[in-house]
């Protein structure tokens, strides 16, 4: 089995795509959204509440009030396990709010264009175009800057220009399924075009989008991250691991806890997210 690269918004990292690989990293992503579902209901600390006398305590130190700071604090003394553990739930939901909706608008409007042809292929393929001319960060930094911070305003400003992808893939694909003998013989018959593109159209497109949408994921959650990173994401109230990492920027010789472990799990999640996309790229692309 040939080596892949997996190429995240980070770096790309050269391993060989195998169902080790893939298993590892389904665990790790597990894991995760472990963490980020029950964790918060565990964890006693409330990681938005700050102790000057707390403040900057490394990995494994007591607090004033003898309670232990398992991964230390930041410089305003919150708890950073506490920060670790929301900002994992933080990230999933954004991650999967902003996946599902780009999924669901590329895979309508791809279908749609490849399906339909005409000068309906050409409105969409045309609004493609200009939204990739653009970075799709840039336009979520614009947007992200013209309203208020909140969830709801991330995950429309990374949604923008995140459907492209999905609408291109499922417009390719379903080019070529708009030729093929069932769905001739359905047209045939009189069988509506909703019902057609919903029934024999949508199925064998499902599955390779799902494993585009694997790999979104990844680059949604670090596009979040340097959003809150650049004080444009969520509310202080809300907490992310870019704030986080924002946070520990000014520390970072005497307190590199705070924007080095933050850093790490978001690491792992974007790895392990990127190899497991990779993989069920490769099995559904060699099934086809």
């Amino acid at each position: 089995m040939s080596a892949i690269t997996v190429r995240t918004r980070l770096w790309p990292v050269r391993l060989r795509s195998t169902p080790a690989v893939a298993t590892a990293a389904a665990v790790v992503l597990a894991c995760y959204l472990l963490v980020g579902l029950v964790g918060p209901l565990l964890i006693p600390y409330d990681p938005v509440a700050t102790s000057v006398a707390d403040r900057l305590l490394p990995i494994g130190a007591v607090r004033q009030d003898g309670t232990l700071a398992l991964l230390g604090t930041d410089g305003a003394g919150r708890d950073m396990l506490g920060q670790l553990v929301h900002g994992a739930r933080t990230s999933i939901v954004i991650g999967v709010s902003v996946v599902a909706t780009c999924l669901a608008v590329g895979l309508a409007l791809g279908t749609l264009a490849g399906y339909l042809a005409g000068w309906t292929d050409v409105a969409i393929s045309r609004l493609i175009d200009v939204l990739m001319a653009f970075p799709g960060i840039l336009l979520a930094i614009v947007i992200a800057g013209l309203f208020d911070q909140g969830m709801l305003v991330v995950v429309l400003a990374l949604s923008v220009a995140g459907w492209v992808a999905f609408a291109r893939l499922a417009r390719g694909l379903t080019l070529s399924l708009r030729v093929r003998p069932w769905v001739d013989a359905a047209r045939l018959i009189g069988v509506p075009t909703p019902v057609v593109i919903v029934r024999h159209i949508i199925p064998f497109v499902i599955g390779p989008v799902t494993a585009l949408a694997t790999t979104e994921f990844a680059g949604a959650v670090l596009s979040e991250a340097g959003l809150s990173f650049l004080g444009l994401g969520l509310p202080s109230s809300t907490v992310s691991w870019g704030q986080v990492i924002a946070n520990g920027k000014d520390y970072l010789d005497t307190a590199w806890w705070i924007s080095a472990l933050p850093g790490l799990a978001l690491t792992g999640l974007v790895v392990s997210t990127g190899l497991l996309g990779d993989h069920l790229t490769q099995r559904l692309g060699s099934s086809r």
